[in-house]
């Protein structure tokens, strides 16, 4: 703590006790939870990074899923991003919350049965989502791609933890709260908005639902919610941790409780207007595309200002963090944080992000605080917890030390690579030459030009996993040779009704007092934002300019769009282009936001590892989409998108369209009552038929009810709609 909150901490512990003479009380800290929380913390890291190891790999050697469906990068992808966000950094936030909020309070947790539902319901939830995503089953929306069931059960565990979490702090024996306090109430209120909020879906079946938004609404509600889960999930519970382990490990105060002060305010009410920079230049009205910039570039300073609250409370303490494993890793994590969140808000600038967007530059700068911020200080707080949880001293420092350089060099091979790449890509696409055409008209040279890039980041993700695999080893061995301590005794005076109403304090030391008043105001300000965005939300969706072209789907495109978002192709291919002419060169006419009023959920992407597919329809005759998911390099020479051979040979279910048309009516697709019950099944087949019949042109003899039909029929429709009234057979919805 900072000197000044120390002192007034220990005023206020006096007065709390009635003076020096008053009864202490004696109570026991659980470690069970924590240790629990700790151990689930590696073995979810590891898993987690393996996957994502896995699909690097494959993005230059796509035979390295073996061809299995269950396994290909579309599938993968989503596995990986879940692994690290909600099962390796969740078990390390609740690892480090439950931990310091103990010490900070003073007191127990509120309930050890919570803290149990808390670890093992998060747990089954992480399982849930280890099966169900190879499996396809998938909302297809960044970092919320989970079903409906599983959204409901991890809104009930955030509920416990959050009963857990406010009903300690309401039970304290500490007067103030503490900064860190402060980021972990931001972090369990603003999650629990955002989950609700973006997880607003209809189910058509167990694991099959629709997002109650469509297109462009849709696509702001997501990245609302996707950047602000960066926020509210993977960074203010760790800038609370940052503000207690820090601290403790330097021995050390905060450099200025004044600017913990200023960070938090700052950093709660500005971050939550960000999202929609994740969506320049695309169909997004241009009014919340450039309230998303100004806010993000406004971000710089508060995140700053935590950067170096951190780092000038290590000054005076440079030699021990030479000494100290944990401190590096301390302060190589606050670094990433400060290189990421001035990085971020750069590419924020809408002149940056026309080159940025859809490259390889975003995944570096996701990896920059991912594997800097996040897996230093979750690698920092394991290596400080282990020793004091098994009352022992770390088995090895030069072991941690190894694993700090491997885990340092394997971030450089990682990230740099990958900017070379990401700049290579934006640069390529759009280079013209002196004639004024397109430089690189094929996809593919691009594709090829950054390949050693990839196999450069496959090597440091190697490296980084394998420091990761020392530390294992290392607190393996650290528990081995001490004792496990499950509780821990303690005393401290306890909070009398007398001493929590002294009427002295002014300003934030009073609200620090009040945690129901400072939650209060933490909601407020972090719903401001957000309201700003979502109501005005709805004003779009009655402005949305309407195309008469633009019908619903038919069944059988509906069907196709569901294996589509199943496959997870649009984490590889975007469907949407930018009013670039490099992008209407290549692709065609720019998206409008009137073409994508009946996508729930939208398919936008966030990144171009394969061309964009929004004008795809009627590029290719039908046998070349046959030929190309049954293997990609037999017409794309250099692809290296996996093959799709399942999808020939693949039933199609037909049964689960009537649930899946009356879903989607109920979201506002207009498809006529009764459609469902025998006009759609008859012109599935119709359109079926007619594919097949397409397809023997190309000399390709297939059957009309295999899934690979119904992807092509979608594939076909892809940007059509603006280029002809009718350029498929329409739903009775549309006649």
């Amino acid at each position: 703590m900072s000197e000044a909150l120390s002192r007034n901490s220990s005023n206020s512990l006096k007065k709390a006790g009635g003076g020096m003479g008053a009864q202490m009380e004696t109570f026991k800290y659980d470690n069970t939870a924590v240790r629990a929380f700790a151990i689930a913390t590696v073995v979810w890291g590891l898993v987690g990074m393996t996957a994502g190891l896995l699909a690097a790999t494959q993005m230059f050697w796509p035979a390295a899923n073996l061809n299995l469906q269950f396994i290909t990068f579309g599938r993968l992808r989503p596995l990986h991003t879940n692994a690290i966000i909600f099962a390796f950094v969740g078990n390390g936030m609740f690892m480090g919350i439950y931990y310091s909020l103990q010490r900070l309070c003073k007191a127990r947790m509120f309930s050890d049965l919570l803290s149990w539902v808390n670890f093992w319901g998060w747990q089954a939830i992480i399982v849930s989502a280890a099966i169900t995503l190879p499996l396809g089953f998938t909302t297809s929306k960044e970092y919320a791609e989970l079903e409906w069931p599983i959204d409901i059960a991890i809104a009930v565990v955030w509920v416990v933890f959050c009963v857990n979490l406010f009903g300690t702090i309401l039970k304290r024996r500490e007067r103030h709260m503490y900064v860190a306090i402060w980021f972990y109430i931001a972090t369990a209120l603003t999650v629990a908005v955002l989950h609700i909020v973006n997880s607003m879906e209809i189910p058509a079946s167990l694991f099959k639902s629709y997002s109650m938004y469509a297109g462009v609404q849709d696509a702001l509600v997501q990245w609302w919610y996707g950047h602000n889960a960066v926020a509210f999930f993977l960074t203010t519970p760790y800038l609370g941790m940052m503000y207690y382990y820090l601290p403790k490990a330097a021995n050390r105060p905060v450099f200025s409780y004044r600017l913990s002060i200023i960070h938090f305010w700052a950093l709660i009410f500005i971050y939550i207007w960000a999202g929609p920079h994740h969506l320049l230049y695309t169909a997004l009205p241009d009014w919340a595309q450039s309230l998303g910039m100004v806010f993000s570039v406004m971000l710089v300073a508060p995140s700053w200002g935590g950067m170096l609250n951190g780092l000038l409370t290590l000054r005076g303490a440079w030699d021990k963090v030479r000494q100290d494993p944990m401190l590096k890793f301390m302060v190589a994590a606050v670094t990433a944080y400060g290189m990421a969140t001035l990085e971020g808000p750069t590419m924020a600038i809408k002149s940056v992000n026309a080159l940025s967007h859809y490259t390889s530059w975003t995944i570096a700068h996701v990896h920059t605080g991912a594997l800097g911020w996040n897996g230093f200080l979750t690698f920092s707080v394991l290596y400080w917890l282990f020793p004091r949880l098994y009352n022992t001293k770390l088995w090895s420092v030069k072991l941690a030390n190894y694993h700090f350089w491997i885990g340092l060099l394997g971030m450089v091979f990682y990230v740099v690579p990958i900017y070379v790449g990401g700049v290579t890509e934006g640069m390529m696409w759009k280079q013209f030459n002196k004639d004024g055409f397109l430089q690189y008209p094929n996809f593919l040279e691009v594709v090829q030009a950054i390949l050693p890039m990839y196999m450069l980041r496959a090597i440091g993700g190697t490296l980084y996993i394998s420091g990761v695999w020392l530390m294992a080893f290392n607190l393996y061995k650290t528990a081995k040779s001490g004792q496990f301590v499950p509780e821990q005794e303690a005393q401290a005076a306890p909070l009398t009704r007398e001493s929590a109403a002294d009427s002295h304090e002014r300003g934030h030391r009073w609200l620090e007092a009040k945690p129901l008043t400072f939650t209060v105001l933490t909601i407020v300000a972090v719903l401001i934002g957000g309201m700003v965005e979502i109501i005005p939300l709805w004003l779009v969706k009655q402005n949305v300019p309407t195309i008469a072209s633009v019908k619903p789907y038919s069944s059988l495109e509906l069907l196709g769009r569901d294996i589509y978002i199943r496959e997870g192709c649009l984490g590889c291919h975007s469907q949407m282009i930018r009013p670039f002419r490099s992008e209407t060169e290549r692709y065609g006419e720019y998206s409008k936001a009137g073409e994508f009023v009946y996508d729930h959920p939208f398919t936008w992407g966030s990144k171009r590892t394969g061309p964009d597919l929004h004008r795809v329809g009627g590029k290719y005759p039908d046998a070349w989409h046959y030929n190309h998911m049954d293997d990609p390099r037999s017409t794309s020479p250099g692809s290296i998108m996996p093959r799709y051979s399942w999808l020939l040979t693949q039933k199609l279910d037909t049964a689960c369209l009537p649930s899946r048309i009356k879903a989607l009516r109920s979201v506002g697709v207009p498809y006529e009552k009764g459609y469902e019950n025998g006009p759609a099944q008859k012109e599935l087949e119709a359109q079926a038929a007619k594919v097949v019949t397409n397809l023997k042109v190309g000399s390709v003899t297939a059957q009309t009810n295999r899934e690979i039909i119904a992807v092509i029929a979608y594939l076909q429709r892809l940007g059509t709609d603006i280029k002809a009234a009718s350029p498929v057979p329409a739903p009775a919805a549309a006649k």
